[in-house]
């Protein structure tokens, strides 16, 4: 089959970031299928169309950045919607398309496609939207609330079928009244062979001065408004610089600037800032951490969330701390490869970091579960034949 898959964020592995997508279309470019990727990049010197490992790389000229503010990114939303719409509804044919959120409006190519061309698409659910700006303020006017409602069940409708990332995402897709057996779950990958438990890599830390007896708490990724981070700091406040707890943090984003600016401000001195790494470098990095944070800001909506890290930080063989009371929660705790932490105490996840830098066995347990979990249930390869499974058996409907 020709696949068009619509994923206005996609990265490759050497660019770093989330590549769920990329694993996907490598599975079912294997399987035979020609894929062709529509995203968005912002540099224009970048070819509108290129190929990378076999995957027809469409590049549509709009720029975005999870640092932008709200306006700015609802207007690159908008212009990757009309221009990828009119290239769905082009010259070129394609047998399926995939289109893959956030954010919904990646839907409209889609649906027009569907109504238009009469070809049917995969709808993948990353976030819950709108319900998620919903639930955090973001969106309040009533008009537009009902609206993007109504354009999320057309979406949910008019799709062949739905992959879900979490069951509270299945959960959020039945509450619309769409049939259970329309729906898979699949949620985000592990990738055993990107971050694997291996000796520590001395040099690195060292370049980037930190103590080589500390014991140190990463968090990667996002720093954003979702991503509760203020209460991370708060418990590297509680703890102090005494304790030889070191919190570091990589990903970036329009939060990172004001946390910086508070630890300086409170001298909280037990932080450290880093810029967004290479994948590789990255791997190195988490490879000699002891503990890894997946934190959210305290919305039931965010409790459904899928986050890459915390897929990443089982296959790097360390425990995990999340916040989240929902199924990360379940996970942790009935694999004992983690900790739960109370969202609205700090002081709490101030004590679960100090028990596991005191509890050295257990510490080194959970990593062992942790990375047998990944081994076992959430790898790229088991998740992206599941995929390509269902791509096969919908293709034959």
């Amino acid at each position: 089959m020709k696949i068009l898959y619509i994923h206005q964020y996609f990265n490759t592995p050497d660019l770093g970031g989330p590549t769920r997508s990329y694993w996907i279309s490598k599975k079912l470019k294997e399987d035979g299928h020609d894929v062709f990727m529509l995203t968005t990049v912002g540099d224009k010197k970048v070819p509108k169309r290129e190929i990378y490992k076999g995957i027809n790389i469409i590049n549509i000229h709009v720029p975005y950045s999870s640092e932008m503010g709200v306006l700015r990114r609802i207007k690159s939303f908008i212009q990757f919607m009309v221009l990828s719409s009119l290239h769905v509804l082009g010259k070129e044919k394609y047998d399926l398309i995939i289109a893959t959120s956030t954010p919904l409006t990646v839907g409209v190519p889609a649906l027009m496609s569907k109504k238009i061309k009469k070809r049917p698409y995969i709808f993948e659910v990353r976030d819950l939207w709108p319900e998620a700006p919903i639930q955090m303020g973001i969106l309040t006017n009533k008009a537009l609330i009902a609206i993007t409602k109504w354009f999320e069940k057309a979406i949910y409708k008019n799709a062949k079928h739905i992959v879900a990332l979490s069951p509270g995402m299945v959960k959020g897709v039945l509450e619309t009244d769409v049939p259970k057996e329309k729906i898979t779950m699949i949620p985000n990958m592990s990738k055993i062979d990107i971050f694997w438990p291996r000796k520590k890599k001395l040099s690195i830390i060292q370049e980037l001065k930190l103590s080589p007896h500390s014991f140190k708490v990463v968090y990667f990724g996002s720093m954003g408004p979702t991503n509760g981070m203020d209460y991370i700091i708060d418990a590297a406040k509680l703890i102090g610089p005494e304790d030889n707890i070191e919190f570091l943090f990589f990903g970036g984003g329009p939060d990172e600037n004001l946390l910086k600016e508070r630890c300086r401000k409170e001298q909280i001195k037990n932080t450290r800032f880093y810029d967004d790494q290479p994948t590789a470098k990255l791997s190195e990095i988490v490879n000699f951490c002891d503990v890894s944070l997946v934190t959210f800001a305290n919305f039931p909506i965010l409790n459904t969330n899928s986050p890459n890290k915390f897929f990443d930080s089982l296959s790097a063989g360390i425990p995990i701390i999340v916040n989240s009371p929902g199924w990360t929660k379940e996970i942790v705790e009935h694999h004992q490869c983690g900790l739960f932490s109370d969202p609205l105490s700090s002081k709490d996840l101030a004590q679960k970091i100090t028990f596991l830098k005191n509890n050295p066995d257990t510490c080194k347990k959970m990593g062992e579960n942790s990375r047998k979990l990944a081994e076992t249930k959430y790898d790229k390869s088991i998740l992206c034949a599941q995929f390509a499974q269902l791509v096969k058996q919908l293709s034959n409907t």
